[in-house]
């Protein structure tokens, strides 16, 4: 195989680290030696270890004069609290020969210093194929290290006229089976998930991981509501002592409040952003300082308008159903004021379309 086959692998190995190593990026490691794979690896948090580590682990001795391939530059600092030797040390260390990377760690912290160390070492570093590749696995690691706030995301299933609920509020399903198994993957994916109160008081839904893979944290639940209306009785509410849940409110103090929090809810009090709603700058700094890096959003139109609207979101996915719905008064994928112009609609780039059963997944990246 060539540079590009082995890379590939690496891809693959990092992507089995989905749920697990969060705030740390997605890492496979594959050592090669005479054309054959002596050592694999990819990262899990848990386990303290980086992908290269394992990878050099289990080729043992045969490392030396190998070739190491990564998706991500190694490492060339102790992470916060000491948790692992730096990467580039272990490869040194190994004695290997070569070390093929698909892109430069954006990390301040690294930013080229591990392939400057690797070189100075003796060792050729090649890096850049399948770079766009290894950006896309990596775009929530990319997004937290350069920017300090979670990548968000927003998902969202529609009938093929862009409505997600008929005029009577019905809504379930909307698209098939399959098509919410994909939506559960993205689930997996994330440390937490989004909606506002209507939403909350609608569907009364319960907002969990039911992949049933392994994940390190649990899903963040978070609900937007201002005037906490969310009831007591609710599955999100009653489920706080498995699952965490966060809401985000103009009430500073209340019986309510109180209520919630003795039910095992973190209960923040948020200041008021545009058009007095909630600031979701705030509450994405929030999240941040909570370790979470990265948010699905799943509440209805008018907190989808309020992202779109703050230019706050990263990436969208909408599942389209074969359906009409119609109405006017039946609910639009997208609230808010809308545009006045169609020159400014909002334009997606890197536009990817999937089918699942009779449903589309359609993706795309806000330019």
């Amino acid at each position: 195989m060539d540079d590009a086959a082995y890379l590939q692998q690496t891809l693959e190995l990092a992507a089995q680290g989905r749920g697990l190593v969060s705030p740390n990026p997605l890492v496979g490691s594959v050592v090669v030696k005479n054309d054959a794979i002596i050592g694999r690896g990819f990262h899990r948090y848990d386990e303290l270890k980086h992908a290269e580590a394992w990878a050099l682990e289990a080729a043992g001795a045969a490392a030396r004069g190998a070739t190491v391939y990564v998706n991500l530059e190694p490492c060339s600092h102790n992470d916060a609290g000491k948790r692992t030797s730096p990467c580039v040390q272990a490869l040194i260390d190994a004695g290997v020969k070569r070390v093929v990377a698909a892109m430069v760690d954006p990390n301040p912290r690294v930013n080229g210093r591990g392939f400057e160390q690797l070189r100075d070492a003796g060792i050729e570093v090649e890096v850049g194929q399948l770079n766009a590749e290894a950006k896309r696995l990596n775009e929530v690691f990319i997004k937290q290290v350069t920017t300090g706030l979670p990548f968000v995301h927003w998902k969202a299933a529609s009938s093929l006229d862009g409505r997600i609920a008929t005029r009577t509020g019905s809504s379930q399903w909307i698209t098939g089976e399959a098509a919410r198994a994909a939506a559960q993957q993205l689930r997996h994916a994330y440390d937490a998930i989004l909606i506002g109160s209507g939403t909350a008081l609608t569907d009364n839904p319960l907002l969990t991981d039911r992949t049933g893979k392994a994940r390190r944290r649990k899903l963040v639940r978070v609900v937007l509501d201002s005037s906490l209306r969310i009831p007591l009785s609710s599955r999100l509410v009653q489920s706080t002592r498995e699952y965490p849940l966060l809401v985000f409110s103009h009430q500073a103090e209340s019986a309510k409040r109180d209520a919630l929090i003795a039910r095992g809810a973190e209960v923040i009090e948020c200041p008021r952003g545009n058009a007095q709603r909630l600031d979701l700058q705030f509450i994405l700094a929030q999240l941040a300082a909570r370790q979470l890096t990265s948010l699905l959003v799943e509440g209805g139109a008018e907190v989808a308008a309020s992202f779109v609207a703050q230019k706050l979101l990263d990436k969208i996915t909408l599942f389209v159903a074969p359906k009409l719905i119609g109405g006017r008064d039946a609910y639009p994928l997208l609230g808010g004021e809308g545009i006045a112009d169609i020159a400014d609609a909002l334009r997606l780039r890197d536009l990817s379309i999937t089918q699942h059963g009779e449903d589309f997944e359609v993706v795309g990246y806000l330019k």
